[in-house]
């Protein structure tokens, strides 16, 4: 069995308060951009530790797994490289295109504070992702833009 973690990609609903961290950031500062907002309050401290990977990657391993590898354990499905809630929220706010304030509600809980997958089994067998987390949240963003119906749900 593959055991993913974070996902984003074209597979949400983008819903401000309602869907995956990278959809929801997307679409916060998408209408901030567009309302020419100073400032996006975010939940926590940004501290958490997350580790993210494209949806299209996990197919491909999902893939790789079916044609090479015919074991029992489980192979987890990732990048092996994590970055904070804050740095993902300045890098969704860049990859949008919005330059107004990013400030921090401490009063809101930040989750869970790590969350990083051993990915050596896929690596062992030869298998690695292929889309950087900029390229794609750039992806995500395009689909948002491009795709104005799932946004309203």
């Amino acid at each position: 069995s593959v055991m993913p973690t974070n996902l984003y990609g074209p597979n949400d609903n983008y819903h401000p308060t309602h869907s995956h961290v990278v959809p929801a950031l997307i679409r916060r500062f998408h209408e901030a951009k567009e309302q020419n907002l100073p400032v996006v309050t975010c939940w926590g401290d940004g501290s958490p530790l997350r580790e993210f990977l494209y949806v299209d990657d996990l197919a491909n391993l999902c893939v790789f797994l079916m044609n090479n590898y015919s074991g029992n354990e489980t192979v987890n499905a990732g990048t092996g490289k994590e970055l904070t809630i804050k740095q993902l929220t300045e890098l969704v706010a860049k990859v949008v295109g919005y330059t107004g304030k990013i400030e921090w509600d401490t009063s809101k809980p930040n989750g869970t504070p790590r969350k990083l997958l051993d990915v050596s089994k896929a690596t062992a067998l030869g298998w690695t992702y292929k889309t950087e987390l900029e390229d794609g949240l750039r992806l995500s963003y395009e689909d948002f833009l491009h795709n104005p119906m799932r946004a309203e749900r």
